[in-house]
């Protein structure tokens, strides 16, 4: 069970292959969170085994980072509520970049294939991890989904998180940043709902912005909480449909090579 809301993992599958856990490591979730109520079992207990969960995806974390660090990648965890406009970034992000940086995908969704394929659609490597009832990646399968992936050096990895804003901001992946998308047809005040996931973020990405003029959408509101929340949060105002704010998005994930 994940170790923030309960839910149960079920089988995942990387690129439709069972993904298991050899070498007697055993699966993340295998326990039930710390606050939940198991029958016989103490919170002094359940808080233990939490931090076992935590501190083990941590040590695989670890290991992807020192692999993005020998080869130069410069690793992305992006993060949203379902519906957010992730996938659609995503391709128009891998088109404007096709002639300036090599971008690699790990999807991640419960069920289906359908995001990795549009990603493939536009010539870009993109391996599908699906969790089941599991409510986000850890570092564990994305350890396993990197064996797949051929990622020269310098280039951008970009790892698609599974539509949640609660549970993926426990755990590291071992990217360099998470990246928040908060789409302008959600509510502004998002950020203070969900704290964590916009605390744990680098930058955030104000997406779906061609549509502010048809909504009530009060941007100075949602960029004032997320600030509150986290006040050096670099924001980008982006729309994949427009093309606004895209260049200012690319440009930082340049940097962001750059300095990796």
């Amino acid at each position: 069970m994940c170790t923030t809301c309960g839910c149960s993992i079920g089988e995942t599958s990387i690129d439709g292959a069972a993904h298991d856990h050899p070498h007697g490591h055993g699966h993340l979730h295998a326990y039930t969170p710390a606050h939940a109520h198991a029958p016989g079992v103490s919170r002094t207990r359940m808080v233990q085994i939490e931090q076992n969960i935590l501190a083990k995806n941590d040590a695989y974390a670890q290991e992807n980072r020192r692999m993005f660090a020998d080869r130069g990648i410069f690793a992305l965890n992006l993060v949203s509520s379902p519906g957010s406009g992730k996938t659609t970034l995503l391709v128009k992000t891998i088109e404007m970049l096709k002639d300036r940086l090599t971008v690699s995908v790990i999807e991640g969704d419960q069920q289906t294939s359908n995001d990795a394929e549009r990603i493939r659609a536009t010539g870009a490597s993109a391996i599908q991890i699906n969790t089941g009832r599991g409510c986000h990646l850890d570092a564990h399968m994305i350890g396993h989904a990197l064996g797949k992936l051929d990622m020269p050096k310098g280039s951008v990895l970009m790892i698609e998180n599974v539509g949640n804003l609660v549970c993926p901001a426990a755990f590291d992946l071992g990217e360099a940043h998470k990246v928040v998308i908060l789409s302008v047809t959600e509510g502004e005040d998002k950020p203070i709902k969900y704290p964590d996931m916009f605390r744990a973020a680098e930058l955030m990405l104000l997406n779906k912005c061609d549509l502010l003029p048809y909504l009530t959408f009060d941007v100075d509101r949602a960029i004032a909480y997320a600030r509150r929340v986290n006040p050096g949060l670099a924001i980008i105002q982006t729309s994949a449909t427009s093309g606004a704010g895209m260049e200012d998005w690319l440009n930082w994930l340049e940097r962001g090579v750059g300095a990796a």
